[in-house]
């Protein structure tokens, strides 16, 4: 599968949607069952993507379990994250997600390891869990984006403090009038200067990843397996 970026510059707006702390309840009004249609996590799905990464081949295969993870009272979706750099895995992640009532999928954090070449544990730097030491889940897809809308996607001071911004619904349509492409926009102030887009395709999730300002990594989807 192959589609192209539309590198959009612009200047950086203040947050506009801060996302504060859950509400009290809600074991009743989050799942683990994520549904939104930007960014769906059937269960059993694998995802392969393949790019580059400081300076090396890389592939990327993402897997939705069957699992679910009970943090700071929400039930959450466990996703299996593995990166491989020239064939050797080189980063392996397990991230948190569930979605809400009104269809907004939610970040509850990550466990991460960088990896040496012989498999040895290098850094576990960028790891958090909603609910320990302050950190806080964030919002990672709403339910209708908008143009302009902003997000916090996760925090954790000084560790894990990604944004993003909806820069393009595109007018391609399905014959039924829903747009099928999103384009976004994402920065971390623990990385001043660096600039993501990802495009995601209604039905399938994150179909393309890159790094536009700051670096030059890349990751394409090739393939989904159920």
């Amino acid at each position: 599968m192959r589609m192209r970026i539309l590198v959009l510059l612009g200047i950086l707006a203040a947050l506009g949607s801060g996302v504060g702390a859950l509400a009290d309840s809600a074991q009743r009004s989050y799942s683990p069952r994520v549904t939104n249609p930007w960014f769906p996590l059937e269960r059993g799905a694998v995802y392969v993507y393949t790019g580059v990464k400081d300076g090396q081949p890389a592939r990327d295969v993402v897997t939705v379990t069957d699992e679910t993870k009970l943090i700071d009272g929400v039930p959450c979706a466990v996703v299996e994250d593995r990166l491989y750099l020239r064939g050797r895995l080189r980063e392996r992640t397990t991230d948190w997600y569930t979605q809400d009532s009104k269809g907004n999928v939610w970040y509850f954090g990550e466990d991460t390891a960088e990896l040496d070449r012989a498999g040895r544990v290098t850094s576990t730097e960028g790891s958090w869990m909603a609910g320990v030491n302050g950190a806080r889940p964030g919002i990672f897809m709403p339910a209708r984006p908008r143009v302009g809308q902003t997000f916090r996607q996760e925090f954790y001071k000084g560790h894990a403090e990604d944004h993003f911004r909806i820069l393009a619904v595109p007018r391609t349509v399905e014959p039924n009038g829903r747009e099928v492409t999103l384009l976004t926009e994402e920065w971390t102030p623990l990385e001043p200067g660096v600039i993501d887009h990802k495009l995601y395709a209604r039905g399938i999730g994150t179909v393309l990843e890159q790094t536009v300002k700051g670096g030059d990594e890349r990751a394409e989807l090739i393939a989904v397996r159920s």
